[in-house]
């Protein structure tokens, strides 16, 4: 099942990587161009709405204790396409900014190379907000998967001990039934 899973992630990531791309061209486009790069962004937009569906589903047949660990890159996944889809968002209104424009004859090509400019960084700088949240997912998974191995040992060393208890005991009921049947085979 995990599987599964992890071919959804493997989608997930291409599609996401595709919307973004897409969504930093979309300022710089016009015309027709733009209008299909839009209507191609929703599309993608909504597949990848579909592949979390899918996700949370495969979740919810994981076995219980691996179910955090999934639980948390599925949370993940679910802001960063809330991320793409206000970026998304903001692309559209840009392009709507540049037809109205266009149709009122305002000619702002040095506000539009400020506002490309901007997008950009923007992009980078939720890109790198992206890799630290990722960083930061595998941190608490590693932390949640030592916890269970802390817990796993632990209880490997209570089981440990009261063998050890019962094989003492074992020893001294056996030293007690030797004693008795040698007193036994001397009278």
């Amino acid at each position: 099942m995990s599987s599964d899973f992890e071919a959804y992630e493997l989608d997930f990531g291409t599609i996401t990587a595709e919307v973004t791309n897409k969504i930093g061209r979309i300022p710089k486009l016009s015309g027709e161009e733009k209008t299909q790069l839009v209507l191609n962004v929703d599309k993608q937009l909504e597949e990848v709405r579909e592949l979390l569906e899918q996700m949370d589903l495969e979740v919810r047949e994981i076995p219980i204790q691996s179910r955090p660990m999934y639980n948390s890159r599925l949370k993940s996944y679910k802001g960063e396409i809330e991320k793409l889809e206000k970026d998304f968002k903001r692309s559209r209104i840009a392009y709507s900014d540049e037809v109205r424009n266009d149709l009122l004859g305002d000619d702002a090509g040095s506000s539009e190379n400020q506002r490309a400019h901007l997008l950009d960084n923007t992009e980078k700088l939720e890109r790198s907000s992206r890799r630290l949240e990722a960083g930061y997912q595998i941190a608490v998974e590693t932390e949640q998967v030592g916890q269970e191995i802390l817990s796993n040992l632990h209880s490997d060393r209570e089981k440990i001990q009261k063998a050890r208890e019962r094989l003492r005991e074992t020893d001294a009921n056996l030293g007690k039934s030797s004693r008795i049947l040698t007193g036994m085979l001397r009278r």
